[in-house]
Order: C-alpha cells, then sequence, then structure tokens
C-alpha cells in the first residue's frame, strides 16, 4: 500500500502541507485534510521550531538542518501584508484572502464566521480513496471497529458517518436516527440507532462529545447514506471532549485498511457458512449483502461487524 514517489508528488502539489506553503519544508503533502490539531509532523516541527526559538532569544545559534526551522506563521510573517494568506486559503477552502489578524485566528470574526457557517453545510468530496477488495474509505477518515467514520472538521468538532462496509453489509436503511443536539455521548457506546424494516441495531459512537448537529434527511430516508457515505451521508457533528484520547483509539490509513480487509475476510466465511463455498468466490461483494443472504440473521452480521 505504500505509495510511489511520483504519487507522492502529485499529491505533495494537490494538498500542500502548510509548513511547505509558508517554505519551512521544501516538499510535504498533508495526508489528513489539514487537521493539524491530529498531525504528528505538525507537532514535531512546532516543538523543533519552539526549541529553536529558544535558543536565539538566548543567543545561541541552532545547528544542523535543524536551524532552518522556524514556525510556519513566523515565516509567512516575513511577507508583505497583501500577501500573507488566510488560513483557509491555504487549506484550499476559499479563493486568495489575506490573513488580517496576524495568524491569530481565535481573534478573527472572519474565521469565527467560517467556522459556525461554511463548515456545517460544506461536504467536500473525497479526493483519494482506499480500495480494499471493493469496500472504500477516503483518505484522512478515522475508522472506528464498529464501523463508523470521523472526519475532523475545525478545532474538535467531527463529523461522523457509516462506512461502506456497514451500509453495503445491512443494505438500503429506512431510517438512521442520530441522538439530539446537546446530547453527550461516550466513545463506544451504541447511541446511533439504525432500522430496515422490523430490524433495528445501535452503532457505536466513535468519540465522545457533545452532539452539535444532525442530518435530519436521514432519519426518514436513511438509504442516503448508502448512496454516497462519505459526503452526503453523514450522520452528525460533534464536539470532542478529548479528540487527541480518543483518535488513539481509531485507526486511519493503512491501519484501517489492513483492517477492513480482516473484515471483509471474516464476512466471507460467514457467506460460507450459511450459502455454501459458490457463494463465496472472492468476488466483490454487492450492495445489499443481507438482503441477498435471507439464511443468515440481521442479529448475527449486527453482533459480529458492528460489535453491539
Amino acid at each position: 500500500m505504500k505509495s510511489t514517489r511520483a504519487e507522492r508528488e502529485a499529491k505533495s502539489k494537490r494538498s500542500p502541507c502548510i509548513w511547505m506553503q509558508a517554505a519551512v519544508v521544501r516538499r510535504k503533502a498533508c495526508e489528513i485534510d489539514y487537521h493539524c490539531e491530529s498531525c504528528r509532523f505538525d507537532r514535531a516541527l512546532g516543538r523543533v521550531a519552539r526549541e529553536n526559538k529558544k535558543l536565539r532569544q538566548q543567543g545561541k545559534g541552532p545547528a544542523g538542518k535543524r536551524r532552518k526551522i522556524v514556525f510556519w506563521k513566523d515565516r509567512l510573517r516575513e511577507l508583505s501584508a497583501a500577501q500573507q494568506p488566510c488560513l483557509h486559503h491555504m487549506k484550499g477552502r476559499i479563493e486568495f484572502r489575506t490573513c488580517t489578524h496576524d495568524y491569530q485566528c481565535g481573534n478573527c470574526e472572519f474565521d469565527q464566521y467560517f467556522s459556525d457557517q461554511y463548515t456545517v453545510h460544506a461536504v467536500v468530496q473525497p479526493v483519494d480513496v482506499l480500495d480494499i477488495k471493493g469496500f472504500k474509505i477516503p483518505h484522512g477518515y478515522y475508522l472506528h471497529r464498529g464501523h463508523t467514520w470521523v472526519k475532523i472538521e475545525e478545532g474538535s468538532t467531527v463529523r461522523i458517518g457509516l462506512d461502506d462496509f456497514a451500509l453495503r453489509l445491512l443494505g438500503p436503511l429506512d431510517r438512521i436516527e442520530a441522538p439530539l443536539i446537546g446530547k453527550e455521548l461516550a466513545q463506544d457506546r451504541g447511541d446511533i440507532m439504525l432500522g430496515r424494516g422490523s430490524n433495528t441495531a445501535r452503532v457505536q459512537s466513535p468519540v465522545s462529545g457533545v452532539v452539535t448537529d444532525i442530518n435530519p434527511a436521514l432519519r426518514v430516508k436513511g438509504n442516503l447514506a448508502n448512496q454516497d457515505p462519505y459526503t452526503q451521508g453523514w450522520v452528525m457533528r460533534l464536539h470532542s471532549n478529548d479528540l487527541r484520547r480518543d483518535l488513539k483509539n481509531l485507526m486511519i490509513g493503512e491501519q484501517a485498511g489492513e483492517y477492513l480487509d480482516e473484515e471483509i475476510n471474516s464476512l466471507y466465511q460467514v457467506i460460507e457458512e450459511e450459502a455454501g463455498p459458490l457463494a463465496a468466490d472472492g468476488g466483490y461483494l454487492g450492495d445489499d449483502i443481507y438482503g441477498n443472504l435471507p439464511q443468515t440473521s440481521w442479529q448475527k452480521l449486527t453482533r459480529i461487524f458492528l460489535h453491539t
């Protein structure tokens, strides 16, 4: 699953890291949709930049290649005021706009407006997608073992939904019910309810926090999520109490791909047990696995794969 050099270079041009755009590093692609608060690379460079700044304040010069590393904000401040780009422009979300608050986003009315209004409604189509035996998950999305996904937005706010595997496993749903706005959720607790006909199941919340927004359309037409799991199929937005802690229990990138591969293999075993070996011949599975396996109980599939 390792990308080639050409792929990495193409990705760095399409999604250049903030540190690259500020010319602190030569080449680095963003892998997690500019959610710097969860980025190890950002934390590592920030630590080096702080150490270098402290040494300079003490009248000492940093040594080696590390001496060139400064905070990306400090490098951008070297530009003229008309050339200093807004952080939202650097993340590819708006056309060019200058920063008017010295990169102190907490004091910026535009940043507050953008966070309160734009991110609630904006659902960005994923560009890079992992394809594991026909099941997909976008790069930059975190995966919970109960097949919910997490996409980090601004600060500690995340968007949550059901992954492609769960939706194809259970087929077109009649309804997906998120908890009400203001409800406090707990990671690994079955706080999301879904239903198909008389069958219902609970889905575990991938992170803890307070619900700030829900997708009301899914309460009456759950199959909208089946049509587009990672964009229009989002279930709710949530403000996390301790996002960094919760993310440690989730999977991303190759780890998520490996987990999906294991789950798909387990699903093939279930199919063989229920319908015989000819039903699982190694080809890609369809979009309504439960519906095409009448011998298999809803309860069995949800217990094995949703862990509820």
